[in-house]
């Protein structure tokens, strides 16, 4: 029996310190064959999500993949990313997170490139489930800041959201 991948158990305990200090995780993840993400965010073959609880539905941090279901442009998506594509989670606000060295996969020509599809189950950023609301999930980034926008609230923010870090990527601290 293999040994499992310390991976996904440190990307948990990451999402748990940014959601626990009320921070904004963000996942950067190299795009494969096996990424469901909407494919018109993607850029230089990577893509910045939005992976904190008012982004995400059904969020499902596993061993091998993290899936949930998200708003793009106002149409719900389903989204899956291998755990081994991802190359950082970090808090938005801060950019305290960890980087990691994206696995290559297997065997690409088993798995066919594929765009995220519609999901009707979503609810509207609108709508409220469980007292929570949900927005958009993707972060296409920025030139200036490495950091995009999360498009404004309809009914307007309880408070302003923090102004991003003017800086290019973001900096992330080596953890021990």
């Amino acid at each position: 029996m293999s040994e499992t991948s310390t991976k996904p158990y440190l990307i948990r305990a990451l999402h748990e310190w940014c959601t626990d200090n009320g921070y904004t995780p963000f996942l950067t993840v190299t795009v494969d064959a096996r990424t469901v993400v909407p494919r018109e965010h993607i850029k230089d073959g990577e893509i910045v999500l939005n992976v904190g609880s008012l982004a995400t539905y059904k969020l499902e941090l596993g061993n091998e993949f993290v899936e949930f279901q998200a708003r793009f442009g106002g149409v719900a998506r389903q989204i899956s990313v291998p755990i081994d594509a991802i190359t950082a989670i970090y808090a938005r606000e801060t950019g305290q997170g960890m980087a990691f060295e994206a696995t290559p996969m297997a065997d690409e020509s088993d798995t066919p490139a594929r765009d995220a599809a519609p999901v009707a189950s979503v609810p509207d950023s609108s709508d409220a489930v469980g007292g929570k609301r949900f927005g958009l999930a993707a972060v296409p980034s920025s030139e200036s800041t490495g950091v995009a926008e999360t498009p404004p609230d309809p009914d307007g923010p309880e408070t302003p959201p923090p102004s991003p870090p003017e800086r290019g990527r973001p900096q992330l601290k080596v953890i021990k």
